[in-house]
């Protein structure tokens, strides 16, 4: 009989895995999805994607217990998103996290929305900026060559 094998990954590993993951669940979900994107309250969200109807959510990936109990920042990307969602490992205690945003399991190879966010239409004026902001980043990052 073989024993399990527990992989234990640092911080910054389980942020780039989930964040990983939750990028491959965006684009299978026809998400266009953007990782890093500054929003205009000084906010970062770690991954903000733009649907085929032109929904925009933002993803906060919590990668600790610790991450998440001294990080509260959550409600300040609500007024910049339709939908908002915490990722995490698959192996991350779930119960302790808020009931209110979504909530996606992901790992570096997809990942999976275990609970719906809530819907809440940004304004039109809003949508707008932000869409333009998102497309501007996009192709910046991609560059001329």
């Amino acid at each position: 009989m073989s024993a399990a094998v527990i992989l234990t990954f640092s911080r910054p590993e389980t942020t780039l895995t989930v964040t990983r993951g939750v990028g491959r669940l965006f684009q299978a979900l026809n998400f266009a999805p953007l990782l890093e994107v500054g929003l205009p309250n000084g906010r970062r969200a770690d991954v903000m994607g733009v649907g085929p109807k032109g929904e925009i959510a933002i993803v906060e990936v919590k990668s600790s217990i610790e991450d998440y109990r001294v990080d509260r920042k959550w409600g300040d990307y609500l007024e910049y998103c339709d939908a908002f969602y915490f990722a995490v490992a698959p192996e991350f205690p779930r119960e302790i996290l808020a009931e209110e945003p979504g909530l996606i399991v992901a790992d570096g190879f997809g990942g999976a929305v275990l609970r719906e966010a809530p819907h809440t239409p940004l304004s039109g004026p809003r949508r707008k900026a932000l869409t333009l902001a998102f497309a501007r980043l996009a192709a910046t990052r991609v560059g001329v060559g």
